[in-house]
């Protein structure tokens, strides 16, 4: 899609990757919308917008209420004319291990990483489709094709994420709607240092959250479907490479992350 001119819709947007895309989006042309919890934090990035695209606006919304996600979908649409982009990044973790889960942690999850983004996308597909053209964006993680130890909710959300975004873009081939899946890789924001969660097992360079944007604004650009950010992580690893090597020995990849959880754990 035609970033200029464009308008589009961030979910996530007041700390992370989603404060580092929404205004570079807009320094790239856009109108943007953004959406999170944190009203402070969102005006600070909505004022970063509008130095660009004075048109951006913002909305205040926890997407844990899934009916307030699927509502704030549609009001983007009515108060821009209608959406050229819808890009689900909002996310949040649950570092724990399988054995410390509630069921109520799972629902919660499950509700932002995976519900929220279907509801949204859903509220404005029949729209996109009778414009003949749009393009929705699943921010997923490299979570959503690999395990990761102490992760189980997490994994679930963001594969369940990749599956859905596959399936969706099967069904819409040409439409004019566009579907493209995001798997960022280790990226520096909060999600790292969250409350109720355990730290991370591996202690891993990561990479800037504004050089994860410009990815996801290259893949929206872009041609594709799949986009790694970044495609090579710190030290090296291909990252489509390590994801397929995994595909092609599955069970040997469990038993060596397994083996591997349990000396970092020291047991």
């Amino acid at each position: 899609m035609r970033i200029e001119g464009s308008n589009i819709l961030v979910t996530g947007a007041s700390s992370g990757i989603g404060a580092e895309l929404a205004p570079l989006l807009a320094q790239r042309g856009a109108t943007v919308g953004i959406v999170a919890r944190r009203e402070d934090r969102l005006r600070e990035v909505l004022d970063r917008c509008r130095a660009h695209a004075p048109g951006s606006r913002m909305w205040v919304a926890d997407l844990a209420d899934l009916d307030r996600a699927a509502g704030v979908a549609l009001e983007a649409w009515d108060a821009f004319g209608h959406l050229d982009a819808l890009v689900n990044n909002a996310a949040i973790p649950k570092r724990t291990r399988v054995t410390e889960l509630t069921p109520a942690d799972v629902t919660h999850l499950m509700d932002v990483d995976f519900h929220s983004p279907v509801r949204m996308s859903l509220a404005v597909l029949g729209r996109m489709l009778a414009r003949g053209s749009g393009t929705i964006v699943f921010v997923s993680s490299t979570g959503g094709r690999i395990p990761i130890p102490n992760e189980a909710a997490y994994n679930a959300a963001k594969y369940a994420l990749c599956g859905f975004a596959e399936a969706m873009a099967v069904d819409l081939g040409g439409t004019g709607v566009d579907v493209k899946l995001v798997l960022p890789g280790p990226i520096a924001t909060e999600i790292w240092d969250q409350p109720g969660n355990e730290p991370a097992l591996f202690d891993v360079e990561k990479v800037p959250a504004a050089e994860c944007a410009a990815g996801i604004a290259d893949a929206l650009a872009g041609d594709g479907f799949e986009h790694y950010v970044p495609a090579v992580f710190p030290g090296g690893a291909d990252v489509k490479e390590m994801v397929v090597g995994k595909t092609q020995d599955c069970d040997a990849y469990v038993r060596m992350m397994a083996d591997v959880a349990r000396s970092l754990r020291g047991r």
